[in-house]
């Protein structure tokens, strides 16, 4: 093991590592290609359950009621940033909106929900499949409406979705290029919403 590491140590000859370097950045180019590539081809397919999931956000706060938020995994932290950004403003000064970030978990829901409520549940990867089918039979349970944003992986939970509940899909199998996806449609619905609530800015 200490003859591996004396070997690492030794310095790559110039043109190896020039090679390494070239090969390297190609790598880092094709993140940013492929990423790019998701959000031009999802455009079209994702804008239209993203504008009924805006207007679903914006009839259950007008009435009064209020949205919950959670996600599984890493796409917590998006379920998070988005009832921040819905609370604290977006790109223009807006009163808050009544947004609460929870566990995806059955209990959180019935403590904290109510009729008119709505839940929006990210999940990017199918993990705790049964924890959000839990979440969201017991919003369905106080009548409340679903939001379901999820990767290629989330059959198992639209099937739980009733008529009046909505999904979007980010249609990739990597998760960190679904995560992308899922943050930018969490922009888009919140710009979305803003834009209905108070018009397109001048």
């Amino acid at each position: 093991m200490a003859d591996a590491w004396r070997l690492a140590d030794r310095p790559l000859p110039a043109a190896t590592r020039l090679s390494s370097a070239d090969m390297l950045e190609q790598r880092i180019q094709q993140q940013f290609f492929e990423g790019a590539d998701l959000q031009y081809q999802t455009a079209e397919s994702l804008a239209r359950p993203i504008a009924l999931a805006a207007g679903a956000i914006v009839d259950a706060l007008t009435a009064g009621s209020k949205l919950l938020l959670c996600g599984t995994g890493s796409a917590g932290e998006l379920s998070r940033h988005a009832a921040a950004l819905l609370v604290d403003g977006f790109e223009r000064e807006r009163p808050p909106l009544a947004a609460i970030a929870i566990r995806p978990e059955a209990r959180s829901v019935q403590a904290l929900g109510l009729p008119g409520d709505l839940l929006l549940l990210v999940d990017a990867a199918g993990g705790e499949l049964d924890a959000c089918m839990a979440a969201v039979r017991a919003a369905q349970g106080k009548d409340m409406t679903v939001v379901l944003l999820l990767g290629s992986s989330g059959d198992g939970l639209r099937e739980t979705l009733a008529e009046t509940d909505l999904s979007i899909t980010v249609p990739h199998e990597r998760t960190s290029r679904v995560l992308e996806g899922q943050l930018l449609v969490l922009h888009a619905l919140i710009d979305a919403v803003d834009a209905q609530l108070m018009g397109d800015p001048e």
